[in-house]
């Protein structure tokens, strides 16, 4: 399967790119439709990037309820589990993806990581909190840096 994750994920890069060099630029309102779109596209590539990269991925937008926090993103990767936070970016004017990502997000994806890992039988012998950083480059469309052990609980 990992050459299936690849396939999909060089595919993607590649619609970025064409998409980047056609001039078209990503929406940068603040209409929350256009948001929504920008976090989705950013959202689905860091999800390839990260199971051509060899993680397991368990879950997506997992959440405890309606009005609770969010887990972008739970995979393995090795023996560890990571809770991947997503920050997407359509302009580097307000800076990097990551430096959005406030002290109340972090506790709230904090709160929900734990909750996830008391459900979970056997319990994870590892853990750990990763920031995949989205953002928009003229030549190459959208790019995802990973930075694991982003913050600690």
């Amino acid at each position: 399967m990992a050459w299936l994750s690849r396939v999909i994920y060089r595919r993607l890069v590649s619609k970025e790119r064409k998409h980047a060099k056609s001039g078209r630029t990503p929406a940068t309102t603040e209409a929350p439709d256009a948001r929504l779109e920008t976090g989705g596209r950013g959202e689905t590539l860091a999800y390839w990037h990260l199971r051509q990269a060899g993680y397991i991925m368990v879950a997506r937008n997992w959440r405890l309820g309606p009005h609770s926090g969010e887990l972008d993103l739970v995979g393995w990767d090795g023996p560890v589990l990571a809770f991947v936070e997503v920050k997407t970016r359509s302009t580097g004017a307000a800076g990097a993806p990551e430096e959005s990502l406030t002290r109340e997000q972090r506790q709230r994806i904090l709160h929900t990581a734990r909750e996830y890992m008391r459900r979970l039988s056997p319990k994870p012998v590892s853990h750990r909190f990763d920031v995949a950083s989205v953002g928009w480059d003229t030549q190459e469309g959208y790019q995802v840096r990973l930075i694991k052990d982003a913050f600690r609980d």
